[in-house]
């Protein structure tokens, strides 16, 4: 099977990306969310779920262990299949389908697309006590809520979001305990250097 796969990209889209591995290409789905970690980079590592089917085999990968974790539990659900949790991390982040199957938002869940009610609803019951185990990327809590508004800040003064995505995880995982306003200044202060 295969876990991991580093090499070159030849073409990505939102969905899939050909991946060049010393000269051998491989067809990965991926979700929305990795595409837009990997969408400027030229090379990349990626974690990677083999489904194999008898007729088929498909690789799905993800930027994240944590991603990889969370689709991994999705399809572990009766009805979830390897497509629909695609689908369900694309149009959710992990932080947040973890958060909505703990306390039981069904109406978070079933916003994602292709996802019905009875399905969200399986979700929550048979997943709730394994999401524990998943460890959230970043920092999350009221630093998540300083981190994005500070991100939000950034783009509106018309910086990169990747760019200013980067520079605020870099400083509050220097300094946890930092205010919005000193979070932008320091931000600002590493733009301008």
């Amino acid at each position: 099977m295969i876990g991991h796969l580093s090499g070159k990209i030849i073409s990505a889209k939102p969905t899939k990306i050909l991946l060049d591995v010393n000269g051998v290409g491989y067809s990965v789905n991926i979700t929305i969310s990795t595409f837009e970690k990997i969408n400027e980079l030229e090379t990349v590592s990626l974690f990677i779920f083999t489904n194999v089917k008898e007729d088929s085999i498909t690789l799905f990968g993800f930027f994240t262990e944590t991603e990889k974790e969370m689709f991994e539990l999705l399809i572990s659900v009766s009805g979830v299949g390897p497509k629909t949790a695609q689908s369900l991390l694309s149009g959710i982040s992990v932080h947040d389908l973890k958060s909505a199957i703990q306390t039981a938002d069904v109406s978070r869940i079933v916003a994602a697309p292709g996802i019905g009610r009875k399905t969200a609803e399986r979700l929550v019951l048979e997943l709730r006590s394994k999401v524990e185990n998943i460890t959230s990327e970043g920092v999350f809590g009221a630093a998540y809520s300083v981190q994005s508004e500070a991100i939000a800040a950034l783009t509106t003064l018309g910086y990169n979001q990747k760019t200013a995505d980067k520079v605020v995880r870099d400083i509050l995982s220097a300094s946890k305990d930092i205010s919005l306003e000193d979070l932008i200044r320091k931000a600002l202060g590493h733009f301008s250097q």
